[in-house]
């Protein structure tokens, strides 16, 4: 355990001194952290299933699911990792040991050594929240997203991937994956459903500070992300390429190019993107409480991202 947060934090060292030399642009260094974060999970799930006692097959059709900032491969320095586990197995065993390994598994992730910590883990976002099992077979999941899941976890599914485990039972989750993101919806009902949850997150995150939000005030992260899950929800049936997992960012290109947004507007949203993302890191970095920045430093920029909001939504009551 020790080894491998030393390696890890090794490696994240080497990429923030090249951050801070400026040869990595926003992307590059949020591929690379999440790269970085793919092969730390599958060095870990390996050594976890090493410890299962009871373990009934040598590899275990197992399979780590990365949302969020993982899933879109925006990770940054501090960033948790929103993940869930997926199995594939009818052994009579299976759900016991792999609830097991779950466990074994987190607790490697977030246990803090003499070397520190890895990670610290979200599993809320695993099917019945948490109140449900620590893991889920194939089927259980697709019939879970199929016929009982909201609105605002199919928005999570647009920025989910496999990023550790078994390769079948990643391929399995894609699969799934592809087939709700490409279902046709209504889109005044997701609009609305998009803006209700929207409005709840704003309510949560209450800002008095007089100083500007990088992820939750009016124009900010949030409003971008909520604006692409909603493009992607809207119209991925009849455009599969919004379907693929690349970041926000080269998503508005995608989405400009196809004539869903003005390509000014997208471009100056993919800017605004870049700039919240590089300020978030740096404040991160200092070990700010909130990412909150002057109003005047982004105002440009936030009122871009005001201004897609609006384009794409003003259309629905």
């Amino acid at each position: 355990m020790n080894a491998l947060r030393e390696q890890h934090q090794s490696q994240q060292f080497r990429l923030l001194a090249q951050d801070l030399a400026g040869l990595l642009t926003v992307e590059v260094l949020a591929d690379h952290l999440s790269q970085l974060a793919d092969i730390v999970l599958q060095v870990a799930l390996e050594a976890s299933w090493a410890q299962v006692a009871s373990r009934h097959c040598a590899e275990p059709r197992f399979a780590v699911i990365g949302y969020g900032k993982l899933g879109g491969k925006e990770l940054g320095y501090a960033s948790d990792l929103d993940i869930i586990f997926l199995y594939d197995d009818a052994d009579e065993r299976a759900l016991v040991n792999y609830a097991r390994l779950a466990q074994r598994y987190n607790n490697w992730l977030t246990l803090r050594t003499s070397a520190g910590t890895l990670f610290d883990t979200d599993l809320q976002l695993r099917p019945s929240g948490s109140s449900g099992l620590l893991v889920s077979s194939v089927a259980s999941f697709a019939e879970y997203q199929e016929h009982s899941a909201w609105s605002w976890e199919h928005q999570a599914l647009t920025r989910a991937r496999y990023c550790a485990g078994d390769r079948n039972v990643g391929d399995s989750f894609e699969r799934i994956k592809k087939e709700i993101l490409e279902r046709e919806r209504e889109s005044t009902v997701l609009a609305r459903e998009v803006l209700a949850m929207r409005e709840k997150l704003h309510a949560a995150h209450p800002n008095k500070s007089g100083l500007f939000d990088l992820k939750h005030d009016r124009g900010g992260m949030i409003d971008i992300e909520f604006t692409v899950q909603f493009l992607v929800l809207a119209h991925a049936h009849r455009h599969g390429e919004m379907t693929q997992n690349l970041g926000n960012i080269a998503l508005l290109g995608i989405a400009a190019k196809l004539g869903l947004i003005p390509e000014d507007l997208a471009e100056g949203c993919r800017n605004a993107y870049r700039k919240f993302r590089r300020l978030q890191h740096a404040l991160r970095l200092n070990g700010a409480q909130y990412a909150r920045v002057p109003t005047d430093q982004v105002a440009a920029k936030a009122e871009a991202v005001r201004q897609l909001w609006k384009t794409v939504f003003s259309a629905y009551p």
